[in-house]
């Protein structure tokens, strides 16, 4: 019998990824994926599946009240369930384990830390990790989840963020030139897998935000995950976004430029967070 997976997110992009690395070390692996916590549970109705990967962030239906759901009406309540968040504050996750998750997992992460927190489910429930070693063709086969595999976390994270699960994207486009009516005039705080850097903000949207950024020593790459922490000009957070690394250039025509322009595309879909940034943003 293959495994059977359930992933649950509502951003296609990052549902598409797991998808792809879960393939590369699970051999015949059953994948079914929901846009949110509703049509997980119609999935969950139909099928019954080994283990669900499921965002904690979710329109429609969150992904605490689609736990609560499966511990206490589903037709597999046992099924061992990772809960996959960008927040990772200590009471969020005690909140987390006490709602019922079988682990968690923090945005960013990379797909060896995916894969030890499958293979510890599926010890869990006698189901043997014979998984194949992941490929090197072209595409996303030869990457890690939203990063790259070359490149070493750094040791300490970023300070916590208080209130980011309050927010998302902004609903509409917000000009951070002088020249126009309004300027934003916070900075973000970019976190990829492997560093922290502080970017200052040129153009924020729905779709996307553009800022300047010092060259780091590793550089994020195409479709690295990020996580934006947007701050007012007084330090104090506003907002934290969920995307990937769209572009990245330098700044100069020199090899040795220190200024690099980065485009972080948005992820999130939540309508709450898009009123909230504004208002923010508007203040």
């Amino acid at each position: 019998m293959p495994l059977k997976v359930l992933i649950v997110d509502d951003a296609s992009f990052v549902r598409d990824t797991i998808k792809r690395t879960l393939r590369q070390f699970i051999p015949n692996v059953e994948i079914h994926d929901a846009a949110d916590g509703r049509r997980a549970v119609s999935a969950m109705k139909m099928n019954k599946f080994d283990i669900v990967l499921s965002d904690w962030e979710m329109p429609e239906m969150t992904g605490e009240e689609f736990l609560c759901w499966v511990r206490r009406d589903s037709n597999n309540p046992t099924v061992p369930f990772i809960m996959i968040s960008s927040r990772g504050d200590r009471d969020h996750i005690i909140k987390a384990i006490q709602s019922g998750v079988s682990d968690y997992l923090s945005k960013p992460f990379t797909a060896e830390e995916l894969r030890k927190k499958i293979a510890k489910q599926l010890k869990k429930i006698g189901h043997k990790d014979s998984r194949a070693q992941p490929q090197t063709a072209s595409g996303f086969s030869s990457l890690d989840v939203l990063t790259s595999s070359s490149v070493n976390r750094v040791a300490s994270g970023p300070p916590e963020v208080k209130s980011a699960s309050l927010f998302a994207k902004p609903a509409a486009v917000v000009a951070t030139s002088k020249n126009d009516g309004i300027q934003f005039q916070g900075k973000a705080q970019l976190r990829f897998p492997h560093l922290t850097c502080e970017c200052a903000i040129r153009d924020l949207s729905l779709q996307a935000m553009s800022g300047f950024m010092m060259r780091p020593e590793n550089l994020p790459t195409v479709f690295d995950q990020a996580v934006v922490d947007l701050e007012d000009k007084h330090g104090s957070a506003m907002a934290r976004l969920n995307g990937y690394v769209h572009s990245i250039q330098a700044v100069e025509n020199n090899p040795n430029t220190t200024k690099l322009k980065i485009v972080v595309r948005f992820v999130d879909n939540d309508p709450d967070k898009f009123e909230a940034i504004s208002k923010a943003i508007a203040h």
